[in-house]
């Protein structure tokens, strides 16, 4: 049978272009009490994530928190680059917001503007599709440097 890694490895490919955009995905550890949508939390994990921002350690499309789960659509400086970036925010939120999460986290490169206006749908969509809102002007839970630029 094959042996799979324990870890996987978020290392940018040097091919991909400095400035490309990921789909994340970070999940909460099943002994996560409080959802990350309680209102005092959310506010919290929104405001690291715009700090991040305005601090130039990634840069912003979407961010958008689920009760269990986040979604956010990032691009990465080359250094520290993504795997330690989002290291580093999780760690942050741990300790400051008491955040419990699993190991590990999903990303996907996004290829060209019509999968980032895919993906940023998907994304704007995840709370109705699962019945927490009727409309994604509905859903309070999330930011963005773009839209927040308009």
């Amino acid at each position: 049978m094959k042996q799979y890694p324990q870890r996987l490895h978020h290392d940018t490919p040097g091919w991909v272009k400095d400035g490309a955009v990921f789909h994340i995905r970070l999940r909460v550890a099943a002994e996560q009490a409080v959802a990350l949508t309680d209102s005092t939390l959310a506010s919290k994990l929104l405001g690291a994530a715009r700090s991040y921002h305005l601090s130039g350690d990634w840069w912003c499309d979407l961010f958008l928190l689920m009760p269990d789960h986040l979604h956010a659509l990032l691009a990465f400086p080359e250094e520290p680059g993504m795997s330690v970036v989002i290291r580093n925010w999780k760690r942050a939120a741990a300790r400051l917001q008491g955040v419990r999460w699993q190991e590990n986290y999903f990303d996907h490169r996004i290829r060209n503007r019509a999968e980032a206006q895919e993906k940023w749908w998907y994304i704007r969509r995840n709370p109705v599709v699962n019945g927490l809102c009727p409309s994604e002007q509905d859903w309070p839970h999330w930011w963005s440097a773009s839209q927040s630029a308009r």
